[in-house]
């Protein structure tokens, strides 16, 4: 009885132990390069979410600004994430990001209901979320870089 109690207890320790590190391992997808996003990449930081598309001509326009905003918030603790419409996935999401020179972190898993944002019916779209993860603000259409720089300190400097 004593040997079956030691296997049981320590195949118990095995699955939890086991259990835990899944935990730890939380993770948001994989991205355009087929990366695994972790989820603290995320968390604790103000994120600007765009929805686009290839089919939509202002979200191609709208790109260049979204790359240089990518580089020029990355000090900030705020990250531009970028998700396909047409929720393409694997190869077919990075031909479409190549194609359209995204230079920022694209999701092949929709962020949307980790952040309760609501459903994009139109493109482009931005959501602005908080470092609490938070939807503060829904932008539709176009966008420039200035523009979501002066929208996000509005926003940070409500609180």
């Amino acid at each position: 009885m004593g040997n079956a109690f030691q296997t049981f207890l320590r195949s118990s320790i095995t699955v939890f132990a086991c259990l835990i590190l899944i935990a730890c391992s939380d993770d948001v997808g994989l991205d355009q390069h087929g990366q695994k996003v972790a989820a603290e990449r995320l968390q604790g930081q103000w994120l600007v979410i765009n929805y686009w598309a290839e089919w939509c001509a202002p979200c191609r326009t709208e790109i260049p600004e979204l790359n240089a905003l990518s580089s020029q918030l990355a000090k900030e603790s705020v990250q531009v994430v970028g998700v396909n419409f047409d929720a393409l996935r694997g190869k077919e999401l990075g031909t479409a990001s190549d194609a359209m020179g995204i230079k920022f972190t694209v999701l092949e898993e929709d962020p949307a209901p980790r952040f309760k944002l609501p459903r994009a019916e139109a493109l482009p779209v931005t959501y602005i979320v908080d470092d609490k993860g938070q939807m503060r603000e829904r932008l539709l259409g176009e966008q420039t870089a200035a523009g979501i720089t002066k929208r996000l300190q509005a926003l940070r400097d409500e609180g």
